[in-house]
């Protein structure tokens, strides 16, 4: 089993509703109550920051920032893990604006956000997911991606380099450039950061299915069976990558009047889906009941988690906003006792502590109230 990396301290200013706060924390379950619009999501949100991207909203940093604040914001994190103990801190300043937010470690500038990823991996579940199955690709997309993050820290900086070179060739479609050699240059860079993208795609579906394959027949959560859709991700699986690159960048060039008159590249990575099943139910996920469809969301984060620990030696610290609210009293259980058994540090969220009340003496309760926390009273 994976050694546990846990946040020890967290420490906000300036971030959403907290003009300043600093907070203790201990291994394991760690349990935020309080009304809503408290600042409960706002804590998962910050240590959503320690890993690359703009967190869980995926939020402004100009929204982040506090509301009569300078503009800016700071958190700062304290880290123990097998490796001992490590300092992140991460924000930005009231000049920065939307230029990116600077990272931290050990007081040395970071040289990219994922630099984080050598210390720690997080992974989160938001009611605002619930609508996953059903709703558009997009979010299926950075779902997947984000799973792909957490064990391939290279993943990040791939889908920025092809989102980079996308847009310069949109840019040419759109202004009727008909210049040979910028097309090819930039559907060269398409071409081999597309196909990477998709390969690393491929392999994490292939491993997620090995670990959920794992998941007992008759379990809380069932079984997902998961898949691509994608030509890129189809191609991958039986032909070499050097194959699959050749065909996308004649398949870009040949696109290109086509893409000219849609004004966007209409073919390539950011078209793909990712395709989940309900295997006992032999059912599409977004067919299912709402119930189903968010037991089959934790089941596959839960298998995301294993298999991030048997991969990097690092289980993920867990987000997991109002997870309590919408699972039946069996399901809450089978899920704290998973959590345990995964050994992970696991930041929980709901408006009644009771709905945790089985974690008595094992997760550590905190109040949230309008921008202070607190320990919980008799937990």
């Amino acid at each position: 089993m994976p050694e546990q990396t846990h946040i020890s301290k967290l420490t906000l200013t300036n971030f959403r509703n907290y003009a300043a706060l600093a907070i203790d924390l201990g291994p394991g379950p760690v349990v935020f109550s309080g009304d809503n619009g408290a600042g409960k999501t706002n804590l998962l949100e910050a240590i959503s920051f320690l890993t690359p991207g703009r967190g869980l909203r995926r939020a402004p940093y100009g929204d982040v920032a506090r509301e009569g604040g300078d503009g800016g914001f700071a958190l700062h994190a304290r880290l123990d893990g097998p490796d001992g103990q490590v300092e992140i801190g991460t924000g930005i300043s009231g000049a920065d604006g939307e230029a990116g937010r600077r990272v931290r470690i050990n007081g040395a500038t970071a040289r990219s956000a994922e630099d984080m990823l050598e210390w720690l991996r997080v992974v989160w579940l938001t009611p605002a997911m619930d609508a996953l199955f059903t709703g558009p690709a997009g979010d299926r997309r950075r779902f997947l991606d984000r799973l792909v993050l957490a064990i391939d820290p290279g993943h990040g900086q791939r889908a920025i380099d092809y989102e980079k070179a996308m847009r310069g060739r949109n840019r040419l479609l759109t202004e009727g450039s008909r210049d040979i050699s910028w097309f090819e240059a930039i559907e060269t860079q398409m071409a081999e950061t597309g196909v990477a993208i998709a390969a690393a795609r491929a392999e994490l579906v292939r491993l997620l299915a090995a670990m959920i394959d794992r998941l007992p027949d008759t379990g809380p959560f069932p079984q997902a069976d998961i898949g691509l859709s994608g030509d890129l991700e189809t191609e991958i699986a039986s032909a070499p990558a050097v194959d699959v690159e050749e065909r996308f960048r004649r398949a870009l060039a040949d696109g290109r009047d086509r893409d000219r008159a849609a004004g966007r590249t209409l073919e390539g990575p950011h078209r793909s889906d990712l395709l989940v099943r309900h295997r006992p139910k032999a059912m599409p996920a977004e067919l299912c009941s709402t119930g189903e469809q968010k037991a089959l969301l934790v089941g596959i984060v839960l298998s995301h988690a294993r298999l991030t620990g048997e991969m990097s030696g690092m289980t993920p610290i867990l987000l997991l906003d109002e997870i309590a609210a919408h699972l039946d009293g069996g399901r809450r259980a089978a899920l704290f006792s998973i959590l345990e058994e995964l050994n992970c540090q696991a930041f929980m969220t709901g408006t009644d502590a009771a709905l945790f009340s089985s974690l008595k003496g094992r997760a550590q309760f905190l109040t949230v109230d309008h921008g202070t926390v607190g320990p919980t009273e008799d937990a």
